[in-house]
């Protein structure tokens, strides 16, 4: 049976993969798990108990030759390789996603973005064209398409997902309030969390 990999550590991984970016950048070859800790604020215990659920790395005494750490995190994670994303909803979020060149940097390609409000169709957000929503089943006929990202409002979400299922997309980045029902791969991003998670911990700085 595979090992359950905790939600926690799967998403320290790309913190390690973009901290030994910067290392290699700067023309660090070894790098010792307590390096890297203190670079991301977090135990070294850590960083060595997250990286043993795939496999052993580094030498003792020596540590971790960067660059190997490094590749073996990107196929870990799957950023070896370019994933085609499209974007369901072009309001801000949507729009901004599109706009975002960090992306594309690190690999994931936003190759459509689809609304059903036909005013906004055949607006360019950057390099890409708005399309109704009704174009997605040809879209997809001419592109693979791994990852979609919904960002549309709460009553139109599951319609969505359903939908993308029966296209075959691979996973799903959600920014709608709602829990989706799919056996799909999803990250939910709520990012009013982070602004709560935020004012708790300056409520409690300040007692």
């Amino acid at each position: 049976m595979e090992k359950k990999i905790p939600k926690p550590v799967v998403k320290r991984l790309g913190l390690y993969y973009r901290c030994l970016n910067r290392l290699y950048e700067e023309g660090i070859e070894f790098v010792a798990s307590k390096d890297i800790a203190e670079r991301l604020g977090i135990k070294s215990s850590q960083v060595r108990k997250d990286l043993s659920y795939f496999g052993e790395f580094g030498k003792r005494g020596v540590g971790y030759n960067t660059y190997e750490l490094m590749n073996s995190l990107e196929k870990i994670i799957g950023v070896n390789k370019i994933w085609n994303v499209v974007v369901i909803g072009a309001g801000n979020i949507g729009s901004a996603l599109v706009s975002y060149e960090g992306l594309k940097k690190e690999k994931f390609n936003i190759i459509g973005i689809f609304d059903a409000d036909r005013s906004k169709v055949g607006k360019k957000i950057g390099k890409l064209q708005i399309k109704h929503i009704s174009e997605i089943e040809e879209f997809f006929k001419k592109n693979i398409v791994e990852i979609a990202v919904i960002a549309v409002p709460e009553n139109a979400a599951q319609l969505v997902v359903e939908k993308l299922e029966e296209l075959g997309v691979k996973g799903l980045i959600n920014f709608a309030p709602i829990k989706l029902r799919t056996k799909l791969p999803v990250e939910d991003v709520d990012i009013t969390l982070s602004f709560k998670a935020l004012s708790f911990k300056i409520e409690r700085s300040l007692k």
